[in-house]
Formats: structure tokens, sequence, C-alpha cells
């Protein structure tokens, strides 16, 4: 560490300078939170330079940081190597000054001391107050509180006494506590809130965090919805912030006594992940994590995320690939100058491009590479398409919202065993077969990728591929889930996307899933909405209604009169896409 002195040094003679580097030199009993005799020291140093000085105190009571501020105000460096094991305290505590003039006859702990205390984990903060002329008067003294009923009272607000302690305000001379076993209770305390042993150190453990602004009517869905994207990527929610505002902070989206609290909730939940129900821009994912020492990502960084763990096929991972790259692109950003380079040679000579620069061209060139790939799939598909054309296929698509039940649909119609989960965003690649109706008829059923809210734009552009799937459809079957409580705010997300898509005109029969889910009460309802909807209700999972689906599809596809109902589905069969110089429909029906 050197005997470097920290902060607001401009100004300084290099005889007071000297003076600060003295504090390296002096030593505080390990259970003493600070000496009398160090106090005088660093009041003294304080008035005469009319400047704040801190000191960063290690358990040792060795002083690991000296650091000067103006007037009013002292920030602290950037504190490496001190135990950043995650929901553990930092190891330090910091004492620093506050000035006392005419005006101001005491000074308690600001904003600032709290949030320095929050965000760096200390393991207590406190200000010294200091008196024109250098005698120091009272210490005020706060820690983090490991859990609400650990410590009661406390001198603030009961909304501050949730996540810190305050010590009465005394002199130095007067402080009775022993350091050492405050900090070994407040640790133990925080093992007994979460011990480490139910925490497993490769999991992400995330508080979600939520901004609501005036007249948001969708706040509930909303925090389910990212709680279940959380779940599906195989995140551990352990707890969730909402801060209601008008509009976001330009630079950490939350206010800064909201990330104080998000970063208590975050030591005594071990939380090691912030996710936030919004794209964030690039600056304030930089100045959250580096306010925070927490890896931070939006709502879309996580739909990548669980994209490119589900994707499969060679199309859906180039998809992904091009959908994280499109992401990552804008958010590229230099480190330092070392990073430039020379080309080097006669006329080559100069500052060159950039590492940055090389890496964005390097980026633009793989997508550009992905991109025609993926057009060749495409074209792969449309040749597919119409050789089902060719055969006088009839198709039919499913779509919906995500997790509306469309895979388990379309593995009982099609007796499949396709990945059906009840998690977001099961299924990214299409799939398609072949289904027998009761009137023996036959036509094709293709399960698509499901939609969600706000889905970010790069992802539709990339998914176009498999969305292609719903242009040659001649149904498109709308799955809903009519067991979620926010089923017709999906409808109209749905009706949206397909409004974009400029597939609204295409004929649509709605699909009311998961009636086995719903009490018996609730039947009429679901009759009446059925009706409503013009919507076929069925249990995917227990089968049930799927001979009126069945029939339902005959009579729109081949304009046949809904004339009877069967009481069993018959079995679907296969359509091996790969093998097209055989008639699928002699070959899998032996018709």
């Amino acid at each position: 560490m050197g005997y470097n002195v920290f902060g607001h040094t401009v100004g300084l003679k290099p005889s007071e300078l000297k003076n600060l580097e003295r504090f390296y030199r002096r030593r505080v009993p390990p259970a003493s939170i600070i000496s009398h005799e160090l106090a005088r020291e660093l009041a003294k140093v304080s008035a005469d330079l009319n400047r704040q000085v801190g000191l960063l105190i290690n358990r040792k009571g060795e002083i690991d940081y000296v650091v000067v501020g103006t007037f009013n105000r002292i920030e602290l460096p950037e504190l490496r190597g001190y135990r950043d094991h995650i929901a553990r305290l930092k190891g330090l505590r910091f004492i620093h000054t506050h000035l006392l003039t005419s005006k101001i006859t005491h000074s308690e702990l600001d904003q600032d001391d709290l949030i320095d205390l929050a965000l760096l984990r200390l393991d207590l903060v406190g200000a010294l107050e200091v008196h024109p002329n250098g005698e120091p008067g009272k210490i005020h003294i706060a820690h983090i509180i490991p859990d609400p009923e650990f410590f009661a009272g406390g001198s603030l607000s009961d909304k501050e006494n949730q996540f810190f302690y305050f010590l009465r305000p005394c002199y130095v001379w007067e402080l009775k506590e022993n350091f050492l076993e405050l900090i070994k209770n407040l640790e133990d305390e925080l093992e007994r809130v979460k011990p480490l042993k139910e925490v497993e150190e490769q999991k992400d453990r995330a508080i979600l965090i939520f901004l609501r602004e005036p007249n948001d009517p969708y706040l509930e869905e909303r925090i389910f919805e990212l709680r279940e994207l959380a779940r599906t990527a195989g995140v551990t929610v352990v707890g969730e912030i909402v801060q209601k505002k008008p509009s976001p902070d330009p630079r950490y989206v939350i206010g800064k006594g909201k990330l104080l609290e998000v970063m208590v909730l975050a030591l005594r939940n071990r939380a090691n992940l912030l996710i936030f129900d919004r794209e964030l821009t690039p600056s304030q994912v930089r100045a959250i994590t580096e306010s925070t020492d927490l890896r931070v990502i939006d709502r879309t960084q996580l739909i990548l995320d669980i994209f490119a763990q589900r994707a499969k096929s060679k199309e859906g991972k180039i998809q992904v690939e091009i959908a994280q790259l499109k992401y990552t692109l804008p958010r590229l950003r230099a480190k330092d100058d070392a990073f430039s380079r020379l080309t080097g040679g006669i006329g080559g000579r100069g500052p060159g491009e950039t590492k940055l620069e090389i890496d964005k061209r390097r980026i633009k060139d793989r997508i550009a590479k992905l991109e025609r790939e993926l057009e060749k799939i495409s074209q792969e598909r449309d040749i597919k398409r119409k050789r089902r054309k060719k055969l006088a296929f009839k198709t039919v698509a499913l779509i919906g919202y995500t997790n509306a039940g469309k895979t388990t649909l379309f593995n009982t119609l099609a007796k499949s065993q396709y990945l059906a989960e009840d998690k977001l965003f099961a299924t990214l690649d299409p799939v398609t077969k072949a289904i027998r109706t009761p009137n023996n008829q036959v036509f094709l059923i293709t399960d698509t990728v499901g939609f969600i809210r706000n889905l970010p734009e790069d992802l539709k552009k990339a998914f176009r591929a498999t969305l292609e799937e719903l242009y040659s459809a001649d149904l498109l079957l709308h799955i809903v889930d009519i067991s979620n409580p926010d089923f017709e705010s999906q409808i109209e997300t749905v009706n949206q996307i397909l409004e974009e898509m400029e597939l609204l005109h295409y004929p649509l029969l709605m699909v009311f899933n998961k009636i086995d889910l719903l009490p018996p009460s609730e039947f009429q309802l679901i009759k009446a909405l059925s009706h409503r909807y013009k919507a076929i209700p069925v249990s995917a999972k227990r089968g049930d209604n799927l001979d009126l689906l069945l029939t339902k599809i005959e009579e729109i596809l081949f304009k046949t009169p809904l004339e009877y109902l069967t009481d069993k589905v018959l079995e679907p069969v296969s359509l091996e896409e790969e093998n097209p110089s055989k008639d699928p429909l002699t070959h899998k029906l032996d018709v």
C-alpha cells in the first residue's frame, strides 16, 4: 500500500502531506474502534487543513488508507483485495472528521456516510466532530443491521433503522464497545440469517429491481414474469425492490437511497446479481456495477441468456448469437490508451486502430457472416414449405405467450416427447409434425417460440427465420393460458406482435389451455369467456376437449361442416422433413 495519501490532495504542501503520511505509523488496539490519542491527532490535522480527513483501519488496528477530502465532503478510493466474498463485511472501518463552525454546532452521519457503509460493506463508519480550535467533539458511529430484529432502537427514522444501527453519540474516551466482539456478533448474525452452507457458490442469487412509474397497472404481472424468467435461467431470487419514481435516474435508474437498500438486502441474502426489469444503458450498467461491486444485467440480457441455454439447433444458436452480438456492440467501451496499436511500415505509421475499433469491426463482420448463414437456412426452410404446398398439406402454426402450453399441446396431439417444462421459452426451435383428424384428414402442425411483452427488437429480428413459418400457415392456433390471471394482457401482447408482423388478417383460432388448473366454480366463467373470444377450452395435459379442437381445425382447414364429435382422438403421426423424396402421406399413413 505504501504511504500514499488518497483523495483531494491538490493544494497540499509537502509538510502537510508528511503529517498525513505519519498516520500510517499509528496503531489502534484491536478491541477499540479508535483510540483517544489517534482521535485528537486526527482532529488537529483536519482543523489545520480545514478539510475532512479519514482513516480506513483494518481489524488488526493497522491504518491501510489515509484519505483527505474538502471542507464538507470526502470520497473513498477504490478498495481491492478486501474480502470480496459475497455478503461479507469488508474488514475495514472508516473513521473521518466532520468540521464544525460557529453555524454548525454538531454534525451527524449524513447520507454519503451511510451509502459508503452499505455499498462498500464496511465494518462500521464513524464521523468525529472537530471544533474550530482542533479539539475533537463527539463521535457518531453506525453499522449495518444483519436482521431488523437483531437490534432495537436507534436515532433516525424507522425506515433507516431497518438497515443501520446508530450508537449513542459520545466522546471517544467514553466508547465502551469492544470492536472485535461487535464485529463477531454482526458476522455471526449474518451467518444465522443466511448460513453459508445453504448458499451454492456457483449459483447466481439475484435481487430483482423494478421502477414503478405513475399509472402503471401491470406491476404485479411484471414482478411475476421477471421472477419466472429468473427461475427459467437457473437464478435464485432472494429479494425484490420496487421504487415509485416518475422517471428513471439517469445514472442509477433508482435513487441513491434505494440503491443503499439494495446493498443491505444483498448483504443479508448473499446476493451477487442485480436484475433490472427494464433495458439499461451501458453507462447505467457501469455506474451501478462500480458502486455496488455486484454483477448487473437487465431484462433483455436475461432473456438472451435463457435463449442461449435452450437453443439446440444450428439455426437457434445462430439466432441467439446474432442477438447477443447486437446487444453487446453498443456496450463496448475503451479501457485506456494502452489498447491503441501501430500498424507500422511506410504509409502505415500513426495511431492506427484502437482495440475498441477492432473489436467493433470483428463483431460487425461476425454478425454479417451469421446473417448470411441464417438467410441460407431460411431459404432451405422456404424450399421445404414449397414441397409441402405441392403435396397439398394444410399447415397450422401454434402461437401464444411463452409458457402457455404450446409444446404440451403439440406433444399430446403428435404423440411426441419434445421438451415441455413449466418455464418460459422452453421451446426455441420450430418443430413440424403431421396430425390426423377424427374425419381422417391430415394437416401439419408447427410449434414455435413463445411471445413475451416488450420482447427486445434485436430478438424479433434474429428470430425472423423461425417466425417465417407463420407466414405459410393456413391457420394460426393462438394458445392462451386461461389459468393465468393476466391472460387478457397476454392476449393483447400476442395480438400486438401479430399486428407488427402483419399477421392479424390470417385465419386464427383461439384455444384456452390449462382448464384443468381452474376450480369447478369458474367453469361457467370459462364458458362465457370461450363464447366471447370464440375460443375452444382444452387441457393439453389431461386431453380434455382435444377431439373438439381437432374437429374445429378440420372444419376451418377443409371447409367441412361440424357434424360430429368423437370420444377419442385418433393417433397422430410424424412427418419426417428430412426425407422429402418420399410422399409423407403415403409413407407414414399407408393410404
